[in-house]
């Protein structure tokens, strides 16, 4: 008897395997449904409520503290009052940047602010102030210059070991080229740069251009700097001056490849 046609082989073979289920998704993966979505963003939806309302709702996130971190001259109680920090409101609503604005304006020996929340309740106040390197007299009272130049403060009494800036521009082409903000930034730069031991000994830095800038130092010592240009160099020029002539009283380092001391 003859078998089967290859046609009806194959019509067995259909009947015979089972139905393949349909792919679930492009990679294989069953698709949530449309109900699971919809529990998923309520979810998300009653969380973010949540974290909302616990910022900005709730009493436990306020700004009840502040923190004041950093000063030296002012006091803490100074630099909140001038911050204002609005106690009770949110804290994530406190805005920092104004405040560091305020504390600028209204403290100007404040030099730089970090305004930052301390979580739970707290503001911080990190606080860097300037330091006078130079002093200007104004009648009985001092005015402070900062390393930037920066006129921050007048107080009643000079700080220990500031010298005093004596500006006397005379009247030649250097003054008519550059005014007297640009000469105390100039008497700045050669405070900046004195070595360490003669920064403790100087008593005036004296301007009268500014190419002719001068030093007064403890025991009557003088220094001829010149302008402010080549600093460093003539900084080490001027300690060996003084190691090599530990007696002399008048140093001139205006040119520092041809230094010179004199006096006794």
């Amino acid at each position: 008897m003859a078998g089967p046609t290859t046609a009806e082989r194959g019509t067995g073979q259909q009947k015979d395997s089972p139905a393949r289920p349909p792919r679930p998704g492009p990679e294989g993966r069953r698709l949530p449904s449309r109900s699971t979505l919809i529990v998923i963003g309520v979810l998300v939806l009653l969380l973010a409520s949540g974290v909302a309302w616990a910022l900005y709702g709730s009493s436990w996130l306020r700004a009840e503290q502040v923190r004041t971190t950093g000063v030296d001259v002012l006091t803490p109680a100074e630099v909140e009052a001038a911050a204002a920090v609005p106690i009770g409101a949110p804290l994530i609503s406190v805005d920092t940047d104004a405040i560091a604005d305020r504390l600028r304006q209204k403290l100007p020996r404040i030099d730089s602010v970090d305004v930052v929340r301390s979580w739970p309740h707290g503001i911080g106040l990190k606080v860097t102030e300037r330091q006078p390197v130079l002093l200007v007299k104004k009648g009985a009272k001092f005015i402070e210059v900062d390393a930037k130049g920066v006129h921050f403060a007048t107080v009643d009494k000079s700080p220990g070991r500031v010298p005093l800036l004596e500006l006397k521009p005379d009247q030649s082409a250097s003054l008519r080229r550059f005014d007297s903000d640009r000469l105390v930034r100039e008497a700045v730069r050669v405070a900046g740069d004195l070595p360490g031991a003669v920064a403790k000994d100087t008593e005036v830095v004296r301007v009268t251009s500014y190419d002719s800038i001068s030093l007064e130092l403890t025991r009557g010592r003088t220094v001829i700097w010149g302008s402010g240009e080549g600093g460093p160099v003539k900084a080490k020029v001027l300690t060996a001056l003084m190691k090599a002539a530990p007696k002399a009283g008048h140093f001139d380092v205006s040119a520092p490849t041809a230094p010179a001391a004199s006096g006794s």
